[in-house]
């Protein structure tokens, strides 16, 4: 690690920027590298008059189990304890003090305190630590107020009036696998790079090949360029790729930007590699557009073209909000529509619940929207294994193109990660086999996706003629017939 093999990890290494962030697959050696720059850095501080560099860190993870069995495991492989003393089970966090006598007489003493921050309101926790510098460890689980907070508290440690010197170098290091595009790492790192940042980016692992498999999976090449290999098992990345999906393979092995879930997708049916096109698809304006809405206070629109010739449905964009009443909802929904599909023509299917009145209005949601212009109905059905039939019949049908008779173009960013697996059955922490809640977990994935299940029932697909009559609303999906 750390030779002209690595040259990414080496960049790294040496570097000393006021944030230095690295990304890189698993097995690349980045943690390991970051780790090494605390103890280099440590190194590096000038002494005191007492001849001592004192330096303080803070290595935080977002959850105690992970810092205790990943982060912490990982720093004592380098920080032994020849290098220092660690403190645990007190009521103060776990405390790494390293001592190291340099053969200029000088002595390094430095404390590593580990923090487990796993929420916004943890960001409190930071507030008054005074640090020279912050390591975080797999930094895509981290929510970006506790990044803004430790960027304002490194370079307090130490200090002219404790110990009569300043930090040689201060700043924040972290080291993570690919996170998602919608994620602020990449809006950092590909959008609007701060001064002075650096984001340094390993070669993946794996590399695509532009190939499918008989089964429609992608084919991955071994990337001879990727670093840190000589300290890997053989054919790591080969054998490392069996039994894993494709989205799965491009964050953690792969190196590229992505989504993977780890619950279980209540569209399993979806393929992202397969049913999400390279390039954004056109809208059509000789066909009409098909809407499907989600009302409550996080409305959705999920905007659908049928393409006859094909008997193929493309979800060609979405439209989604937070926190906004069906008042205002109908009215930007229309804006939206007439500023990009001008001259458009229009027709949708809505959650059956919206024809329920509210109690402050005689009007219900579904009667609001079709004041802004809509021509709105309410879908067949609410039943959910009916909304999923619906998207799970023309994902697994195929045209006589050969793809699929669903497609979605990576526009709809959030239907598309809903499908992908965000809208889940969330994994339960218990032993033994894998549980998963019974209901679907209702978050940013679910009401657009819900949007798209509500146009798709409407415009023919998941007919409740397949049900049978003595149909069990809380049976699975797999137990009905399915068109071919």
């Amino acid at each position: 690690m750390g030779t002209p093999s690595s040259p990414v990890l080496e960049a790294f290494r040496t570097a000393r920027g006021r944030v230095d962030l690295i990304m890189g697959p698993l097995g690349s050696g980045k943690t390991y590298g970051a780790i090494q720059r605390i103890l280099k850095t440590s190194v590096e501080q000038e002494p005191n008059a007492l001849g001592i560099r004192p330096t303080r860190w803070f290595a935080i993870r977002n959850t105690y189990p992970d810092l205790m069995s990943t982060t912490i495991r990982d720093f004592r492989e380098v920080f032994t304890n020849d290098l220092g003393k660690m403190k645990m089970g007190s009521l103060e966090p776990p405390t790494f003090t390293v001592g190291i006598d340099l053969e200029d007489g000088t002595h390094v003493h430095s404390e590593v305190i580990f923090l487990a921050l796993d929420r916004e309101d943890a960001v409190k926790k930071l507030r008054g630590s005074q640090a020279t510098g912050f390591w975080l460890n797999e930094t895509k689980e981290l929510v970006k107020p506790i990044l803004d907070m430790a960027d304002l508290r490194h370079g307090r440690y130490p200090s002219k009036a404790a110990g009569q010197v300043k930090p040689t170098w201060h700043g924040i290091i972290g080291d993570t696998n690919a996170p998602d595009e919608d994620h602020w790492y990449y809006k950092l790192a590909e959008e609007d790079r701060p001064e002075g940042w650096n984001f340094f980016r390993q070669p993946g692992g794996l590399l695509r090949t532009g190939r499918k498999s008989a089964a429609g999976r992608e084919v991955w090449d071994v990337n001879h360029e990727a670093e840190n290999i000589d300290n890997l098992p053989d054919a790591y990345y080969e054998r490392g790729q069996a039994g894993k999906s494709d989205a799965w393979i491009a964050i953690n092995l792969a190196n590229e930007y992505g989504f993977v879930s780890d619950g279980n997708p209540v569209h399993p049916e979806f393929i992202d590699s397969v049913h999400t096109t390279t390039d954004e698809i056109p809208y059509d304006s000789t066909l009409p557009l098909l809407l499907g809405v989600d009302f409550g206070r996080t409305p959705a629109a999920a905007i659908v073209q049928f393409i006859p010739q094909w008997g193929r449905f493309v979800c060609i964009d979405e439209f989604v909000t937070t926190n906004m009443s069906q008042a205002v909802f109908g009215p930007e929904l229309k804006r939206y529509i007439q500023t990009n599909y001008h001259g458009a023509k229009v027709r949708g299917w809505s959650d059956p619940a919206g024809d329920g009145k509210g109690q402050a209005t005689e009007d219900t949601p579904r009667q609001i929207l079709e004041a802004s212009g809509f021509d709105v109905q309410s879908a067949p059905s609410n039943i959910p294994v009916l909304r999923r039939a619906a998207v799970a019949n023309p994902c697994r049908r195929l045209c006589g193109d050969g793809r699929p008779a669903f497609l979605i173009s990576p526009k709809a960013k959030l239907i598309r990660k809903g499908l992908a697996g965000g809208f889940q059955f969330r994994r339960l922490k218990v032993a033994g086999d894998e549980r998963y809640t019974d209901e679907p977990d209702k978050n940013m994935y679910s009401h657009p996706v819900e949007a798209l299940e509500y146009v798709m029932l409407g415009e023919g697909e998941g007919d409740s003629a397949l049900l049978p009559t003595d149909y069990d609303e809380d049976e699975p999906l797999q137990e009905f017939a399915i068109m071919d």
